[in-house]
C-alpha cells in the first residue's frame, strides 16, 4: 500500500480509473471511480433518451465500485434490476477483470407520458435490485436482493449493504448532463471493516460506532462536483476528504474499459449446447443463425456448422 503524500503533483484528465483505498485508524475501506469514454462507447451504440442514460450511467458507476472490490480478475459482479410497473422492465449491468458492459430495456411511450425528471418509483415500479458476486477461482456465488426503493440506485445499494453484509456504507454518484463531449459519472463509495475476525465484537451488535461516524462526517462534505470534475484526480479528491488522516491506496487499483463477451466463436460454444434439431430451426433463409446481443446493440452472425 501506498500513503498519499501531500505534495503529489497530479495528473489531469483522471477518467475511466478506479482508485481502491484504506484509512486504517479509522477501519474503514472505500473505493472512488470516474467514467468517462468508456461510459460514452456503451451508451452510443443505444440512442437512448437522456434520462434513461443518466440512470444506466449511475448503475454502471456502482457496478465499478463494487465490480473492483473482487479479488480475482477472472470474478464477475453482476447489478440487475427487475421491475413491475414502470418504464424500464430490466436494466443490466456487469463487471469483470476491469472490463464494463450495460443495457437498458424501456417502454418509450410510458417513459414520454413521464416527467423530465421521473422518480425511481415511476422509471422502475414495483421492483429489486439484484447483486451477484461470482467468485471463479473458488467457484462460490453470492447474490443480495433488495426492494428498489430511495431516491436513486445508490440509496437502494446502500440498502443492501446494511441489510445483506450488515456493514455501515456510505455511497455517492453524481453524473453530468451530458453535450457535445459526453457524459461524465463520478462514485464513491466508503465503508467501515467489518469487525469480529480476530475476537473482536461486530460491529452491527452496538448501537455507537464512534470511528465510523468520525470518517463519515468526513466523507459526506464530497460534492458532485467534485466526483465529475475530469481535472480533479481522485487521489487529490481523497487527499481534499481526508486530508486529516492516514490514506493509503490499495494496490490493483486501474483502468476501465467498455468490454463485450459476444463475438460468432463465443456463441457458436453456446448455440453447440443446443439440440442439433433446435439449430436447424434457428438458421435462416441464408443458412445463417443471427444473434441479437443487446449490450452491444449489434448482431453476431454465426455459421451453424462451426
Amino acid at each position: 500500500m501506498a500513503s498519499i503524500p501531500e505534495n503529489t503533483p497530479w495528473t489531469l484528465g483522471d477518467v475511466d480509473h478506479v482508485v481502491g483505498f484504506t484509512i486504517p485508524a479509522r477501519h474503514a475501506r472505500g473505493r472512488a471511480v470516474r467514467l468517462g469514454p468508456v461510459l460514452d462507447a456503451i451508451l452510443s451504440n443505444h440512442g437512448y433518451p437522456p434520462v434513461i442514460e443518466r440512470i444506466l450511467a449511475e448503475a454502471l458507476t456502482i457496478t465499478a465500485l463494487l465490480g473492483s472490490t473482487l479479488k480475482h480478475e477472472e470474478g464477475q459482479l453482476t447489478l440487475q434490476a427487475q421491475t413491475e410497473g414502470g418504464a424500464i422492465d430490466l436494466l443490466v449491468c456487469d463487471y469483470r477483470g476491469g472490463e464494463m458492459r450495460g443495457y437498458v430495456r424501456h417502454d418509450p411511450d410510458r417513459l414520454a407520458e413521464m416527467p423530465v425528471e421521473p422518480s425511481l418509483f415511476a422509471l422502475f415500479g414495483k421492483g429489486y435490485l439484484a447483486i451477484t458476486f461470482d467468485q471463479a477461482v473458488s467457484g462460490e456465488r453470492y447474490q443480495g436482493i433488495v426492494p428498489l426503493e430511495g431516491a436513486s440506485l445508490a440509496q437502494a445499494v446502500e440498502v443492501y449493504f446494511a441489510q445483506s453484509e450488515q456493514i455501515p456504507s456510505l455511497l455517492r454518484v453524481a453524473v453530468t448532463a451530458g453535450g457535445p463531449e459526453g457524459r461524465i459519472a463520478g462514485g464513491f463509495m466508503l465503508q467501515h471493516l467489518p469487525e469480529g475476525e480476530e475476537g473482536r465484537e461486530r460491529l452491527h451488535t452496538r448501537l455507537d460506532h464512534p470511528e465510523w461516524e468520525a470518517v463519515k462526517a468526513l466523507a459526506v462534505t464530497v460534492q458532485d462536483a467534485e466526483l465529475i470534475d475530469p481535472t480533479l484526480t481522485i487521489e487529490a479528491l481523497l487527499w481534499r476528504l481526508f486530508n486529516e488522516e492516514e490514506v493509503r491506496v490499495l494496490p490493483g487499483s486501474g483502468q476501465l474499459r467498455r468490454g463485450c463477451r459476444c463475438s460468432a466463436a463465443y456463441y457458436s460454444q453456446v448455440l453447440a449446447r443446443f439440440p442439433e434439431d433446435e439449430r436447424a430451426q434457428m438458421v435462416d433463409e441464408d443458412g445463417l443463425i443471427r444473434v441479437d446481443c443487446a449490450f452491444c446493440a449489434r448482431q453476431i452472425v454465426v455459421h451453424p456448422a462451426r
